[in-house]
């Protein structure tokens, strides 16, 4: 390449950036930019107690082991106990 086509290219380089911010700023700036947005509340860390009509200490306890037979073996991936005399 040419001295002159580098100049040139770089010519047309400056144009087009100059001519791009131009219209950037007639088209998308604006001039307020702040907007107004919804506040949330803070979340604090209190529970309520559960409704004692569902939560109570006569209510059936769901994480019981439920036993059905005789079986011994209350983890049934595990070998059963050795019943040795």
């Amino acid at each position: 390449m040419k001295s002159k086509d580098v100049a040139l290219i770089v010519a047309a380089i400056v144009v087009g950036v100059i001519f791009s911010e131009v219209i950037n700023k007639f088209v998308f700036a604006q001039s307020n930019r702040s907007q107004r947005v919804e506040v949330v509340p803070l979340i604090s860390g209190f529970l309520p107690n559960p409704d004692s009509q569902y939560f109570n200490s006569s209510s059936i306890d769901l994480t019981q082991v439920i036993r059905i037979g005789n079986a011994q073996n209350i983890s049934p991936f595990s070998p059963p106990p050795s019943t040795s005399n």
